[in-house]
């Protein structure tokens, strides 16, 4: 099973939003930009089986932007392990439900996707792991779904995704 983590794009900044940092949109930069990031993903040949995203804005704008460009034909599955404070056990217990073959693209936030990303690959929580906006990384269990048993398979940031675009 690969798992893709996928953070969510640049999005408009608290201090200037009035609204509840749950409704908190993309920027119009954003959108180019994580549009630009998922078209690199795309050249990867990911054949995403599933598409899941946190129920917040920023993330449900990203998760729908993936989907267009993957054109990926089922609904976008909104899920509260993608939270940003939800505890990474979750969502590793989600993926391990799924089959060994699924590829599932989590669309979220940090701390919760650099804190995933630690347990799966190292067991516990790791410091400094830290995806950028727009950015993403693979992890690939070989086996069952566990802490520590994650291997990396490509960690790239949006630079370098939007790169993979270009050709």
């Amino acid at each position: 099973m690969d798992c893709v983590l996928f953070r969510h794009g640049i999005a408009a900044d608290q201090g200037e939003w009035d609204g509840p940092d749950a409704k908190r949109p993309l920027t119009p930069r954003g959108m180019e930009k994580t549009a630009a990031s998922a078209e690199g993903l795309a050249r990867l040949e990911i054949e995403p089986s599933h598409l899941w995203s946190s129920s917040l804005t920023r993330a449900l704008e990203t998760a729908k932007i993936l989907q267009e460009i993957f054109r990926f034909p089922a609904e976008v599955h909104i899920t509260d392990v993608l939270h940003p404070e939800a505890a990474p056990e979750h969502l590793l217990d989600a993926l391990a439900r799924q089959s060994k073959d699924a590829c599932v693209i989590c669309v979220g936030h940090q701390p919760n996707l650099g804190e995933v990303a630690g347990v799966s690959l190292f067991g516990g929580p790791v410091t400094g792991l830290e995806l950028k906006k727009a950015g993403a990384c693979c992890i690939r269990f070989n086996g069952p779904v566990k802490p520590g048993e994650g291997v990396l398979r490509w960690w790239l940031a949006p630079s370098q995704l939007r790169q993979l675009a270009k050709g």
